[in-house]
Order: C-alpha cells, then sequence, then structure tokens
C-alpha cells in the first residue's frame, strides 16, 4: 500500500517550528533539521543530514562526553526525560554563542528512546555574554546560566544566595535583562547601607511632613520601579518591621508612604539577595519565616570563584579590557595565570578585579609577571620581611602609581625632550605604557 501523498514529511512538520530544531539518534547523526536549523548554521537541509551534530554545531570532532565532562543530553536516551541544558554552540560566521537547549525523547513503538528532538534557542554571542553581565563558560557557570534563563522571563521572586564579592547584583541584572521587564527600570537598594528609616524612606518613599526634613513628597524605590525590577540587596539586613511591610508589598502589590494613608498599586518584581544564611536567621527569630518563605520561590545559588576557576583567564581578560593599557596583557603569561589559580579568592569575583587592577598599575607598562599579582596569602607571607625593606618596597609602589596619574603636558614635554623624542623612553621613564603616551600625545595634538 503506497503511502498517502497528503501526509506531511518529517520536514515539512519540523518546518512549522518557529526555532531551529533538529532530530538526532542514539549515535548523535542528523536525522532531520529544518530550515530555520540549517539557516542558523549556514548549511543546506542536504548537507546537513546525516552528520554528527556536534561537528555542526560545536566544531567538534568528538561528542560533548568526550570533552572531559559529562554531557547531561545523553540521559535523554538513558532515562527518556526531557532535560534543558546551556552549550556553547558556533554559528554560521564561526562565533561563540550561549544557546539553551531543550531536548525531548523521541519513542519508538516498543517505547524505547529512538530519537532526541533538540530545540536550540540562541541567547547571545560570547561577546555579548562578556559585555559586563555573566562571563564564564565553566560547567558550573553554565549550570547557573540555564537556571537563570527558565527564570528569567516568568514573573517568579527570586533569592539570590551567595558569598560577598561572586556578582549576586550582576545576576540580577542578567535576569532582567532576560524578562518581560527589559525595557522597564533596573533599581537597585543596598539593605546593608543604609539605616532602618532610611531603608524605609527609601523603599516606600514619604509624604510631605512625614518627619523632620521632609519638606516634599517623594516617591520610594518601589514607585520608582514600576514596571520593572526592585534588586533588593542585603536583605537579611531589613529590620522586622519592615520585612512585615515587605511581605505586604509582595501579597498585595500596594505600597504605602511613610506618613501617607493610600495605598499605591506597583507593578514589580522582586530579586532579593543575602550572603547570610537565613534559614538560621528564621530559627534565631531574626527574620520572618512567612517572608523566607516568600522570597525564596526560587533560590538560586550563585558559586564562589573557587568552584569555577576555569572561568578565572575569562573573567581577567574582560577585567583588562576595561582597564586603560589593560589589553596590552591579554592572553596573560603561563606563570601569571598559574599564579592566579593558585588562589582561592575569599573575596570572589571583586576581589580577583581588584588583584588585576593592581598588577597592572605595579606592571606600570612592562610585561606583567607573577611578581606583579599581590596575594592576600603574599601579604601574610611577607610579614617576616624587615621593616626597612617593606618600607623601600612600598615606597617604590608609591612612586610608580605616583608618576602613573602624574600625566600631565609639562611632564609629558619634558620627557619627550630629555628622550630626544622616543616615546618608548619617554614612556618607561613617565612610568606609562607607549600606548598610554602615545594617546596623551594625540590629545594634545602634538603630532
Amino acid at each position: 500500500m503506497s503511502e498517502d501523498p497528503l501526509k506531511p514529511s518529517c520536514e515539512e512538520i519540523i518546518n512549522i517550528l518557529p526555532d531551529p530544531f533538529v532530530i538526532i539518534d542514539r549515535d548523535y547523526h542528523i536525522i532531520a533539521a529544518n530550515q530555520k536549523y540549517t539557516d542558523h548554521f549556514g548549511m543546506s537541509p542536504e548537507s546537513v543530514v546525516g552528520k554528527y551534530c556536534y561537528k555542526v554545531s560545536h566544531h567538534s570532532d568528538v561528542p560533548c562526553s568526550q570533552h572531559g565532562e559529562h554531557c547531561p543530553l545523553e540521559s535523554v536516551f538513558k532515562t527518556g526525560e526531557a532535560i534543558q541544558v546551556m552549550h556553547i554552540h558556533y554559528d554560521r560566521n564561526n562565533r561563540e554563542e550561549y544557546v539553551q537547549l531543550s531536548a525531548n525523547p523521541i519513542f519508538d513503538e516498543d517505547g524505547r528512546v529512538k530519537y532526541m528532538g533538540e530545540y536550540v534557542n540562541p541567547v547571545s554571542s560570547r561577546d555579548d555574554q562578556e559585555g559586563g553581565l555573566l562571563i564564564g563558560r565553566s560547567r558550573t557557570m553554565m549550570r547557573l546560566l540555564s537556571m537563570l534563563q527558565r527564570v528569567a522571563p516568568t514573573q517568579t521572586t527570586a533569592l539570590l544566595l551567595g558569598e560577598s564579592g561572586v556578582g549576586k547584583e550582576c545576576v540580577a541584572q542578567y535576569l532582567h535583562q532576560y524578562s518581560t521587564r527589559v525595557n522597564g527600570p533596573f533599581v537597585v537598594v543596598d539593605c546593608g547601607s543604609l539605616g532602618e528609616q532610611l531603608i524605609e524612606s527609601e523603599l516606600f518613599g514619604y509624604e510631605k511632613g512625614a518627619f523632620t526634613g521632609a519638606s516634599t513628597r517623594k516617591k520610594g524605590l518601589f514607585e520608582a520601579a514600576n514596571g520593572g525590577t526592585l534588586f533588593i540587596d542585603e536583605i537579611g539586613e531589613l529590620p522586622l518591621p519592615l520585612q512585615t511591610k515587605l511581605l505586604r508589598v509582595l501579597e498585595t502589590g500596594s505600597v504605602r508612604r511613610v506618613g501617607g494613608t493610600e495605598y499605591h498599586q506597583v507593578n514589580v518584581r522582586i530579586i532579593a539577595a543575602t550572603h547570610q544564611n537565613l534559614k538560621r536567621m528564621v530559627q534565631q527569630g531574626q527574620f520572618r519565616e512567612d517572608l523566607f518563605y516568600r522570597l525564596s520561590a526560587f533560590p538560586i545559588q550563585v558559586p564562589p570563584l573557587r568552584e569555577r576557576k576555569g572561568d578565572l583567564h575569562l573573567l581577567c581578560e574582560h577585567f583588562l579590557k576595561d582597564m586603560e593599557d589593560g589589553e596590552q596583557y591579554i592572553p596573560l603569561a603561563p606563570n601569571v595565570l598559574e599564579t592566579l589559580l593558585s588562589y582561592d579568592y575569599p573575596g570572589n569575583v571583586r576581589e580577583l578585579r581588584n588583584i588585576i587592577e593592581r598588577a597592572v598599575i605595579l606592571a606600570a607598562g612592562a610585561a606583567l609577571t607573577p611578581e606583579h599579582i599581590v596575594l592576600e596569602m603574599d601579604t601574610a607571607s611577607s610579614e617576616g620581611m624587615s621593616a626597612s625593606t617593606e618600607l623601600a618596597a612600598g615606597l617604590d609602589k608609591m612612586n610608580m602609581i605616583q608618576r602613573r596619574w602624574q600625566l600631565d603636558e609639562h611632564n609629558v614635554l619634558n620627557a619627550l625632550r630629555q628622550c630626544d623624542g622616543h616615546r618608548k623612553q619617554a614612556a618607561a621613564q613617565l612610568g606609562v605604557s607607549e600606548r598610554t603616551l602615545y594617546r596623551y600625545i594625540k590629545k594634545l595634538q602634538l603630532t
């Protein structure tokens, strides 16, 4: 009996799907791909079918599972359950991109998984990722990004947990950027830096005459964040009376200004963060249990830097690109990177940035070496240094830094005269890089 000519083919069916979609067998051969998939990778449907998916998307000769790490997609064939993961692919222009993969099992007549259907949702290019939000491609970071991509489009309140310096505010900004509220405001309040009365007036606003100095009416941050996202950092520092008011906002969507009688409706998504153990604070009566459960609808653990050292070189490059003259040190020398990898960074990403910034200043345009990497353990180990040696080393560093920031027209012209116009020698004398000196000369229109 011949097939019904009116029955659509597999390719015709999957071409209806709006996103790149591919069907893969157990050996990772591509069985079928829709037009969106082939267009995304710049290939024809005929050339894609039969190829290994990892050759097309990863530009690799071996499956993901042979890269030294377990590939979560394998579990689809083993368990028959759908999964979502974050991967790094290469697009048609050979650029790295972060993609959210949704893999679903396709069963045979006996109920065994025969194929895997895979939706490919491009999230951003690597350049976009390294533009200041979340940077990294370690397994730990990919798991975090995958979780963030799931919750970002929702209206769910998220609670960010993690040590100081891990980048919880960057995570909150990421959630806002990939939410439906991206065109609304992103407002930040740090409870750890404000007193109780100031927190209340900042969050809820106040009416004229509410307290001494309240000469005008002021809207609070809840109202300022209307239509967007309010990030409440260090939520564990919020006093108990204000925890009650915050709970009411979460439950009713309305706020009342200090000294006011009317409630104002607000449409705000709350993202909270803390480095403290809120469960223990609940047990000790320092944090409301009902507020804790209301905030932790979707808790997200932001990993410390010591658990994702595979991202360290990318973070260093990102920081260097942001620093004056920093790009000349990219890529980092192997011995410098080895020194950086030997440390566990109790201050996390924030500490790493400070270490890199200090190293660039100490290098003063010369090659960056391990001696310029000043770690906390180095400080501790140098306690036996004689007072005179320590003082001399400190003065040398101060003089180097001082020269760097005393770049003015008089000093530049004087250095150029003394060095007979040789910019490299003049830059060394001034304690800056040749590139910095060139930019300054161009600014003065001396060329």
